[in-house]
């Protein structure tokens, strides 16, 4: 599913700069011009092949790696990997593959932010690929999820995908941390250079693929968690030729009116600080996810409505009641008190929403207790913006929540999400390479045993 054709641009070059080596030159670029995918030279043999001959097109520094394991087991211990980023986002007994020799390249693209700070470099857009010398004809793309720098998905996406064969590429999305929001001249510009960083890497992944292997990816599949989960949306709703398929893991939802993220924190910031259990769940939080509120309203809760808020509308100023602390900050200015409709930042919003209009398959995974972005404010709505004509798979996992990490505190309450999302990726392939549908959509009760870390079946 889709089609594409190499274009080498004459006089290119990169002031990069790789491991015992100078400046490199580009030698292809993937262009979205259509036909068919040039012939080529099949795998290459032998550990680390062609090393000297992979360049990211575009990047202005890059550090390439021989390394004998590109897995988690491998990088915590060489240093390419930061343990801290991928934090909290498994269950624990989750197991991992490991031993998965290849090519790992660090760098970034041009950016005039500095809020990343990994290896001392200062500079976002920060991206790593990563080519296991056994590879399979595929590439997995991904953004990263919250606000986390481009180590975050590691242990949840790249370790299972490279153990697979495929190719794996990743943006810290250009601009990192809780105040990702000073980037940008304009309110939603720094939300929409996610995007825009996201395509660039999945251009510049393809045509490392085709230096290092000799041809271009056969498959491409887009990947990614709550934020990561929104920008797969967007891609295959506005980049869809660049990739066959996505899996979408409790993407935050974005729309110009109706539902989205700043409309149903700030009910929750005014309800549950005075025990309104009823208006909690009118605002769309889930019967029997009561046990979670205290930690999401310390956590999560205020600090995600005021950031986003402060990147599409930051002119608003609101105010606490007297003696009453909404937020857990207790900041002055609280966004408890913020109405979306009210204040209607449309032209920031209109800048990344989303509208359903899938151009490729799209399968997404949303837990039903997840108490930051509420399934039914989120993903049941997307699912209905998606509607029935497209392809697209849905699926409701019983007790699920945003962070797989939660697991560990309530075994008996909390359904881990991380294999099913491998299910939702396995589906897919069986969907785009061999023709077969997945499940129909459902809502998946949660299994009476069995390894819930590890073990998920998309069925009933």
């Amino acid at each position: 599913m889709g089609s594409w054709r190499r274009r080498r641009v004459a006089g290119a070059a990169l002031p990069g700069r790789a491991a015992g080596a100078g400046a490199v030159a580009v030698v292809a670029v993937v262009a979205l011009v259509g036909g068919a995918p040039a012939a080529g030279a099949g795998t290459v043999s032998g550990h680390c092949a062609r090393l000297d001959r992979v360049a990211v097109p575009g990047a202005e520094h890059q550090v390439k790696a021989c390394l004998d394991d590109l897995t988690t087991a491998g990088t915590t211990v060489s240093g390419h990997t930061d343990p801290s980023d991928w934090a909290g986002l498994h269950p624990p007994g989750a197991v991992n593959p490991k031993g998965v020799p290849g090519i790992q390249i660090d760098g970034y693209f041009p950016d005039s932010s500095t809020f990343n700070t990994t290896h001392g470099w200062n500079h976002d857009s920060q991206f790593v690929l990563r080519l296991p010398d056994r590879w399979n004809g595929g590439l997995v793309v991904a953004g990263t999820p919250g606000n986390r720098e481009q180590y975050a998905n590691d242990f949840t996406i790249s370790d299972w995908a490279l153990a697979k064969g495929y190719a794996y590429a990743v943006t810290d999305k250009g601009n990192v941390g809780v105040t990702f929001y000073r980037d940008g001249r304009r309110p939603g510009d720094a939300i929409a250079e996610w995007n825009h960083r996201v395509t660039q890497v999945a251009l510049a992944a393809k045509a490392v693929v085709a230096q290092r292997y000799g041809r271009l990816p056969e498959r491409t599949y887009a990947a990614g968690i709550s934020n990561g989960g929104y920008l797969v949306r967007w891609q295959l709703e506005n980049r869809a030729r660049l990739y066959d398929g996505g899996i979408d893991w409790e993407g935050t939802l974005w729309r110009v009116k109706g539902d989205n993220l700043v409309n149903f924190l700030p009910p929750a910031l005014r309800a549950y600080p005075k025990g309104d259990t009823q208006a909690m769940y009118d605002a769309g939080f889930a019967r029997g996810s009561e046990f979670l509120w205290p930690f999401h309203h310390q956590y999560y809760w205020d600090l995600t409505q005021r950031v986003y808020r402060e990147e599409l509308d930051p002119s608003f100023d609101g105010e606490t009641e007297a003696g009453t602390p909404f937020c857990a900050s207790g900041t002055p200015a609280c966004d408890a008190d913020y109405d979306y409709d009210a204040r209607k930042p449309y032209a920031a919003v209109r800048k990344i929403g989303l509208t359903g209009r899938i151009g490729k398959p799209l399968i997404t995974i949303h837990g039903t207790l997840d108490t930051l972005l509420p399934i039914s404010r989120s993903g049941d709505v997307y699912a209905e913006m998606v509607g029935g004509q497209r392809p697209f798979r849905y699926y409701r996992i019983t007790d699920g929540t945003h962070v797989d990490s939660l697991h560990a505190a309530y075994p008996d309450r909390i359904r881990p999400l991380l294999p099913c999302f491998r299910s939702a990726f396995e589906a897919m392939e069986s969907w785009v390479e061999r023709g077969q549908s997945p499940p129909p959509s459902a809502t998946l009760p949660r299994p009476s045993g069995g390894d819930l870390s590890n073990e998920c079946q998309l069925t009933m």
